[in-house]
């Protein structure tokens, strides 16, 4: 028996010398033969092309190529050029996360680009107002341009008699805006991060509390309540999160027993095993428990108040910076946001799940927090003057009724053991 042992051992550990990386990859199986180039470090080589590619870009052997291009042209492609180098190094160097598909890589380049981002947003928090705007242009053409917000509250009328050619006008139009897809689509990716029912109706009732609270500072939070209420919480988020909760329950149900490119009986075999890549190697449980204590509970809720924040973020960021919905950069963001979430979910939740007397956040959950505190300030710093109309004096006393209530309900909850424990001793 210890001779096995011993054997398997240093199986793995060739795995780990041969892969830089203390965890076997693929969800713990064996190398195959098709695919074992892709785990092998190769990070001189690359450098090495890296470098082939630099000095043909920068024309470094050529100096009079670029000798008659203005300096705005060279400053950007500069910059860029510095982004690309830094990703090529993440993609090569960064610290890896818990997640292995569709390869440790990909999740590298992601907290590389989630870096340049958050460097990004720190350079335009030092910019004035005026200034930060402009130089969205640098991003898209299209920026730089004040645009009106719309406003989805001005005719809350369901039945219009006196519109002849579609009595139904906002109905129709509300229904058939492209953002109900995307809300939809939003929610089942929500559900697929939190895999929590109950935790997602939190969040979902909370971004309406939210819209409701900050209606007197954004327009287009001004929202009819059949439009908060029934569509976008009945419809809307009621459909995001049971296709997102029935996702997860089919990966949870699921055998997982990964077999190698190579030993694919038929071309169809080796189809869906190459697809099969962009599925998770296993699946993991979350266990958010937030009643199993008050400091669990302060946890959970925690990251309820920054999923909220960044939801927020995006709608401010585009009202002081005049960037209008459909912009790519908008999309860039959330696209951006929803591959960091990924990393960031799964390791706040192990975070919960550890046992240990001393742990500390993963490196996703840093990068997160500190760009959501970024995006935040630069909401803040911009938004001076931007919001004329004060917050009714109902929302002031409805918040601070739920805050003085959490923190008496924290209180009892805490002091409730040492109470029990004191009239046991009498």
């Amino acid at each position: 028996m210890e001779s096995n042992g011993h054997r398997r051992v240093k199986r793995n550990d060739h795995h780990v010398k041969e892969n830089g990386n203390s965890h076997v990859p693929n969800g713990g199986e064996d190398l195959d033969p098709w695919t074992a180039w892709a785990y092998k470090p190769r990070t001189i080589t690359l450098l090495l092309i890296g470098a082939c590619f630099l000095i043909w870009a920068s024309g470094a052997l050529d100096p009079e190529r670029d000798a008659s291009g203005d300096v705005v042209t060279s400053v950007k492609r500069g910059i860029w050029a510095m982004i690309a180098v830094f990703l090529a190094y993440c993609l090569l160097q960064a610290p890896s996360t818990v997640l292995i598909r569709p390869h440790p890589a990909i999740w590298r380049l992601v907290h590389g680009m989630a870096v340049v981002y958050l460097v990004a947003l720190t350079f335009l928090l030092f910019q004035k107002r005026d200034d930060a705007r402009q130089f969205m242009k640098f991003l898209h053409p299209d920026l730089g341009i004040e645009l009106p917000e719309r406003s989805y509250g001005a005719d809350c009328r369901i039945y219009l008699p006196e519109n002849p050619a579609n009595k139904f006008k906002n109905l129709y139009e509300t229904l058939f805006d492209e953002f109900v897809l995307a809300h939809i689509i939003g929610w089942w990716g929500k559900a697929i991060l939190i895999r929590n029912q109950p935790l997602l109706w939190v969040l979902s009732i909370g971004f309406e509390m939210m819209e409701l609270t900050f209606r007197h500072m954004l327009p287009n939070f001004n929202e009819c309540w059949w439009d908060s209420i029934i569509l976008d919480i009945v419809i809307c988020n009621w459909f995001g999160i049971w296709a997102g909760m029935h996702t997860v329950r089919y990966f949870d149900g699921k055998t997982y027993k990964w077999v190698g490119l190579s030993r694919q009986p038929n071309i169809i075999g080796k189809v869906k095993r190459t697809l099969g890549q962009f599925t998770p190697a296993q699946w993991d449980k979350d266990e958010w428990h937030p009643l199993l204590g008050p400091w669990r509970f302060i946890q959970v809720l925690s990251l309820c108040i920054v999923f909220l924040t960044v939801e927020l973020n995006t709608f401010f960021l585009k009202f002081c910076l005049w960037i209008p919905p459909r912009n790519s950069v908008v999309i860039y963001r959330l696209i951006l946001w929803w591959l960091l979430a990924i990393p960031t979910i799964r390791e706040y939740n192990t975070y919960l799940q550890d046992r240990k007397p001393v742990k500390k956040v993963g490196a996703y959950c840093w990068l997160s927090l500190a760009i959501c505190i970024v995006e935040l300030l630069i909401c803040i710093k911009f938004g001076h003057g931007l919001y004329p109309k004060p917050m009714p004096l109902w929302l002031v006393i409805f918040w601070s009724s739920v805050g003085v209530a959490i923190v008496t309900f924290l209180l009892l909850w805490s002091w409730h053991p040492h109470l029990i424990i004191g009239k046991k001793r009498r």
